[in-house]
């Protein structure tokens, strides 16, 4: 009960570190699990009568139509934790700072992301049966929004790679294309995840020999299989092909992990500017087909 919220945010970090993927995936069919820690409460108010009875009685009340609310319908199921289930943890405390405010910190976790999909600092006026009701309300309606919210694609975005077309192309990669190309692939890396659509994997695990030797473009799709491997839903292959020192295009497909199917695809058309505008050109190309736009195939 003395817990405060500062202290909320080291809880936090630790929750959302310890967070390990449910035992067994959801179908589609069933409801989603949720694990709902009890909040910890402080009061720092100062004022002299003792209500730490009364608190605990309100936090006990808060907590059981938070569950309920939650658990309404046949969307959401409560579950215990993470090996149980769940999908999503919520957890959180409320501060008492005066006679009539409060304040509720609040988290909702992606458990198999590892992801915070809300954290949330509310103020609420009041400290009898009546505010703490309101509170829970407008809180339920704010954690529902969150847990409907659809979850990040985990995507493999591999090396963006050179389609060296020009008269006489040079043996291998430039220390200055490899270089471009890098500022390609964080560039667009960074676009993506800084969306909230994608979730990005960390591919430097990746031994396969099309991965080191660049050559994605010509495996017949085996960056779904590489991706699926590394814990990914999709992958995303790309290739600057450059048809002369001041003319390029940009191309990428992404692949469904698990069955290898083309889920979208782009080109940006032949596209002015040398290689230090290739940057441009893919985060453009990017943002326009999978951020901004439905993904075709």
């Amino acid at each position: 009960m003395r817990r405060s919220l500062p202290v909320f945010v080291s809880l936090l970090l630790l929750v959302l570190a310890g967070a390990a993927a449910p035992a067994g995936a959801e179908s589609a069919a069933q409801p989603v699990g949720v694990a709902v820690d009890d909040f910890s409460y402080t009061d720092t108010s100062g004022e002299p009568a003792n209500q730490t009875a009364v608190h605990e009685k309100r936090l006990a009340a808060f907590m059981a139509a938070l569950q309920r609310d939650i658990a309404a319908g046949e969307r959401y199921r409560l579950v215990p934790s993470a090996q149980d289930g769940a999908a999503f943890k919520v957890i959180g405390g409320i501060q008492k700072t005066s006679t009539l405010v409060q304040w509720a910190k609040v988290a909702v976790i992606d458990v198999a992301a590892r992801k915070v999909v809300m954290d949330r600092l509310y103020t609420f006026r009041g400290d009898n049966d009546e505010a703490w009701a309101r509170a829970e309300l407008f809180v339920v309606r704010e954690i529902l929004a969150a847990l409907a919210t659809p979850a990040p694609i985990a995507l493999a975005v591999f090396e963006f790679e050179l389609d060296d077309n020009t008269a006489a192309p040079a043996s291998g990669l430039t220390a200055a294309d490899s270089s471009y190309l890098t500022e390609v692939t964080t560039a667009v890396r960074d676009a993506l995840g800084q969306s909230g659509r994608y979730r990005i994997v960390d591919v430097s695990g990746a031994r396969a020999d099309a991965v080191s030797a660049r050559a994605l473009r010509d495996c017949n799709g085996c960056d779904a299989a590489i991706a699926g491997k590394l814990g990914a839903d999709q992958s995303l292959s790309g290739v600057v092909r450059r048809v002369s020192r001041t003319e390029y295009t940009i191309g990428f497909q992404v692949r469904d992990a698990r069955t290898g199917a083309v889920v979208s695809r782009g080109d940006s058309g032949l596209r002015m500017g040398a290689d230090y505008s290739w940057k441009r050109g893919a985060v453009r190309l990017v943002s326009d087909r999978l951020i901004e736009g439905a993904a075709q195939p």
